[in-house]
């Protein structure tokens, strides 16, 4: 019978040094909390050391912390509550509050040891330099995703479109020409109809950016993988965990770019937000309109109420 990664850790534990020992009964004491805190408070909690924590996953069959961190947090996906990986049936409304909170906040913390700078800077650049992306998403997270990002670099002043309809991204994928990119998004990275799109995209000598998990299909036709790896959730089959990776990874990207672009974006994003200021629709400059063209202010308002004239 294949042990699970807790069975081992209580196995290792018996012949570990004491100083490895120390931090395996940590993790055996409260998986959670060592999932959630950083190697450095762990290393200080079990009086021991990064290096030493190193050691001691090496020991159990992984690469290195991230591997290790993932492997626990799946662990314990997968044998947790339905509710919630972390929280159970019984738990205050104050104990989920935390408990979702410091998961959501871990996982947005794993981005930034999950992406590839050299690989994300060659794709920023890319983008940048682009002189027309297609951004194509599979399902509806992956829709709402992609339609974020599109207006995100619109607002730098790039050529960009956010397509839903699958014969739509195959049509803007053979529209696509060298020094285009096509950033895809797809959680799952599967999706036959995303995958033709790429495909067809990179026929024409379009470049591909993919925010996937590494080793789908969509990360094998990726010319910029941007691989983001979240444990399963209990309930969803793309849960709050991977919303929060992509969006952090979207946000990144954001800024990234606009650094690239430099003053031109800098100076729409201020141009921007001078307008909406000046115009917002929440603004008392804007009433809202009648049928007739004429402003409908507060007054008529009132009087309309009332049943009297203005």
């Amino acid at each position: 019978m294949t042990l699970t990664l807790l069975q081992r850790v209580a196995e290792n534990r018996g012949s570990a040094p004491a100083t490895r020992r120390a931090i395996l009964d940590l993790v055996l004491e409260d998986p959670d909390r060592v999932l959630e805190e950083s190697f450095e408070s762990l290393a200080e909690r079990s009086r021991s050391s990064v290096p030493t924590i190193m050691r001691t996953v090496r020991d159990l069959g992984f690469a290195g912390l991230r591997e290790f961190k993932l492997a626990l947090a799946q662990e314990l996906a997968v044998g947790g509550s339905p509710l919630h990986r972390r929280v159970s049936i019984e738990d205050a409304a104050s104990e989920v509050v935390a408990k979702i909170s410091r998961s959501a906040a871990a996982t947005v913390s794993g981005v930034r040891n999950q992406l590839d700078m050299e690989v994300l800077d060659q794709a920023v650049r890319a983008i940048a330099a682009a002189p027309h992306i297609d951004l194509f998403g599979a399902g509806a997270t992956s829709w709402f995703m992609t339609s974020d990002l599109q207006a995100r670099l619109f607002r730098l002043g790039l050529s960009a479109n956010a397509w839903s309809d699958y014969h739509l991204q195959q049509v803007a994928g053979a529209a696509q020409r060298p020094g285009g990119v096509v950033i895809a998004m797809s959680h799952v990275g599967g999706m036959p109809s995303l995958l033709d799109a790429v495909d067809i995209a990179r026929a024409q000598g379009a470049k591909v950016v993919a925010l996937t998990r590494p080793g789908t299909a969509l990360a094998a036709k990726a010319d910029f993988l941007l691989g983001l790896t979240v444990p399963d959730d209990a309930v969803m089959h793309v849960g709050i965990d991977a919303y929060l990776t992509h969006l952090t990874a979207i946000e990144i990207l954001t800024v990234l770019v606009a650094q690239r672009l430099g003053d031109p974006a800098m100076q729409r994003l201020q141009r921007a937000r001078e307008a909406f200021q000046r115009h917002g629709i929440d603004t008392t400059t804007h009433p809202l309109q009648s049928w007739d063209g004429g402003g409908i202010g507060i007054e008529k308002n009132a009087a309309n109420d009332t049943g009297t004239a203005p």
